[in-house]
């Protein structure tokens, strides 16, 4: 029994602090993450914690605009994963389902139809799409214009050491716009892949096309 309770420490001390995956249970991160899909969550890649803890021993990077995080709630303390749009000093404003950094308004284009894809067809037109783009960063969004959403909030500042997060399924995401902005010490990690994907629609059957696919 020992050998195997120190086999247990050591593998869940190395998914604490190092590298670890995210079963995603919700469309609030479509079209980029389906439900079913499983993440690869990247613990290192701003600083290191002491293993089942959240205390910092150290720092060498922070997330970055445009990045998939995952962090702990704080309306709850759930873990999520949502896309940073806002990043600490910046004025961040939404009107009618447009970004606006600093003053500026994200760039929208037709997204690749690969993408759109990744929604089954019969639900595509109930959607709509767009790759967004903020300060030379792209990634896709969905809106579903039907669904009763949050599409505009006042300009304000991101506070130091904070950033505003927020779902590619712009419509259908508990974010930031809801529960405010989330501080530094309260995020994860980088999400950069989905490693595998079952179709919880379909018998869990694999979704083999998805496997180690990259995050855009």
């Amino acid at each position: 029994m020992k050998p195997l309770f120190v086999v247990l420490l050591i593998t869940s001390a190395f998914r604490s602090a190092v590298a670890d995956w995210y079963d995603v249970p919700t469309g609030s991160m479509k079209p980029t993450i389906i439900e079913g899909d499983r993440i690869f969550v990247n613990k290192l890649a701003y600083d290191f914690k002491i293993p089942f803890t959240t205390v910092h021993i150290a720092d060498w990077s922070n997330p970055q605009r445009g990045e998939v995080v995952v962090f702990y709630s704080p309306a709850d303390g759930k873990r999520l994963v949502k896309r940073v749009v806002g990043m600490p000093g910046d004025l961040i404003e939404m009107r009618d389902n447009r970004i606006y950094v600093n003053g500026r308004v994200a760039l929208y284009e037709p997204l690749e139809r690969k993408i759109v894809d990744w929604i089954p067809r019969q639900e595509q037109p109930d959607h709509s799409f767009a790759a967004e783009e903020i300060e030379n960063h792209s990634h896709p969004v969905m809106l579903t214009p039907a669904k009763p959403s949050l599409r505009s909030f006042q300009a304000t500042f991101v506070p130091t050491a904070h950033y505003f997060v927020m779902g590619d399924n712009r419509d259908n995401s508990f974010d930031s716009r809801w529960f405010g902005f989330v501080e530094r010490s309260r995020i994860v990690g980088r999400a950069s892949t989905v490693v595998a994907s079952l179709n919880p629609d379909h018998y869990y059957t694999p979704r083999w096309h998805r496997f180690f696919t990259p995050l855009p």
